[in-house]
């Protein structure tokens, strides 16, 4: 345990971004039939990754954490010339973060290793992923990150629980105010506010459509080779059916609910993820015929795409909420995936903690018209005009998962 908690057991990378609010009516050329609120995520102000981190200064949470088990934690990490770091990790008994449990402090000093709206500058630090399994935390070396920390001195603005985390000591917690909690209303477009990783090194975006009113949801999984998303491999478009939700007994807030998925395409958007297509075993994802990059293909009928790890059906037990954060932007949270690439598919395995937040774009949203069976995707890299082919030197480690992470 406390290994996993120590950041010379952690990649540590450093980001410098300019932040934006998510908007509509952004610029950009995507797919047609997405909703416009996705285009903003290739137009927000650039990110750039500072090899080797500048860690010096404080470091802090902007709000209560939730990890799994489920932990509630906030974070003030204090990064010294000398390369000694100071640590503290305050632990709650709510998920809000407004009943102090214990306090941790550690003290040591950071080995670096090195692996090949509003204008303000933003600086965060990813510290490596947390097993969530905690038997193996110990051993665990992180291939994905946490909920970053900001700086003391650069962060977004407003942070309600920012000068509280960064003036807290090891007998002083903070106590949080409690966020705004909203009840669960899925009815929307829900985007991801930027690039995720994922275990494995896995980059991707996420946009989902939810249709209360028949509890029918579909959603695109946008996967890249590089960890700003820009630079596609894959496409996947889902659609399935979801249960009315049950307030969750292990994780106070949380709502329970249960995802069917049983219906998907596939689309290639590289040179290499083609080819791996067209060498496939028959039959193991899509039906006959060469695949091409740009074009979608449906794989229901093969029960899925063997060589991505897609299974259908596919059911998963799932755990949501919704906040709104200090500007007024509704949030929702989607449980954690298994760090071991498995799926949450038993009640046993339901997540006791969340994904990065997704954003609500617009309220209801349309039925979706889907476009023709084969029909090129004109998805364009925003600075080149052009579809960009990476290489991917990563290839054989993201399709070795047996599992392709759903939500």
């Amino acid at each position: 345990m406390l290994a996993a908690m120590l950041p010379y057991a952690c990649v540590l990378v450093l980001f410098g971004a300019h932040t934006a609010l998510v908007a509509g009516e952004a610029g950009g050329s995507h797919l047609r039939w997405e909703p416009r609120c996705q285009r903003p995520l290739t137009d927000r102000m650039p990110s750039t990754a500072i090899r080797p981190p500048h860690l010096n200064g404080p470091w802090i949470s902007t709000g209560c954490e939730v990890r799994p088990g489920p932990e509630f934690l906030t974070r003030a990490y204090t990064f010294y010339p000398s390369r000694l770091f100071r640590a503290h990790q305050f632990y709650y008994e709510d998920p809000f973060c407004g009943e102090p449990a214990h306090s941790l402090l550690v003290k040591g000093k950071v080995r670096l290793r090195r692996l090949g709206a509003q204008p303000r500058l933003v600086e965060e630090l990813y510290l490596g992923d947390i097993h969530t399994d905690r038997a193996e935390r110990r051993h665990y070396r992180p291939t994905g990150y946490q909920r970053p920390l900001q700086s003391a001195l650069h962060h977004v603005r407003p942070c309600p629980a920012c000068g509280l985390i960064a003036r807290s000591d090891v007998h002083h917690p903070p106590v949080l105010p409690p966020p705004l909690a909203l009840p669960l209303r899925l009815g929307g477009w829900w985007v991801s506010s930027g690039c995720e990783v994922r275990p494995a090194v896995l980059f991707l975006t996420r946009l989902f459509t939810f249709h209360g009113h028949s509890r029918s949801w579909e959603g695109y999984y946008h996967h890249f080779s590089d960890p700003a998303c820009q630079q596609p491999t894959f496409t996947v478009y889902a659609t399935g059916r979801y249960t009315r939700g049950t307030p969750s007994t292990r994780v106070r807030g949380g709502t329970e609910l249960v995802f069917e998925v049983t219906r998907a395409h596939v689309t290639p958007m590289d040179q290499v993820t083609t080819a791996m297509l067209n060498f496939s075993e028959p039959r193991s994802c899509g039906g006959a015929g060469a695949w091409s990059v740009g074009t979608e293909r449906d794989v229901t009928a093969t029960n899925g795409c063997l060589p991505l790890g897609i299974r259908l059906p596919h059911v998963e037990y799932e755990l949501f909420k919704m906040e709104q954060d200090p500007l007024g932007q509704s949030l929702l949270f989607i449980g954690q995936r298994p760090t071991d690439g498995s799926s949450p598919d038993t009640p046993e395995k339901r997540p006791t903690s969340y994904q990065a937040p997704l954003v609500l774009c617009r309220g209801e949203a349309p039925n979706f018209s889907r476009p023709p069976q084969h029909r090129p995707l004109p998805q364009k890299h925003p600075s080149t005009g052009g579809l960009r082919v990476a290489p991917r030197p990563l290839l054989s480690l993201v399709l070795g998962l047996a599992f392709l992470c759903w939500l």
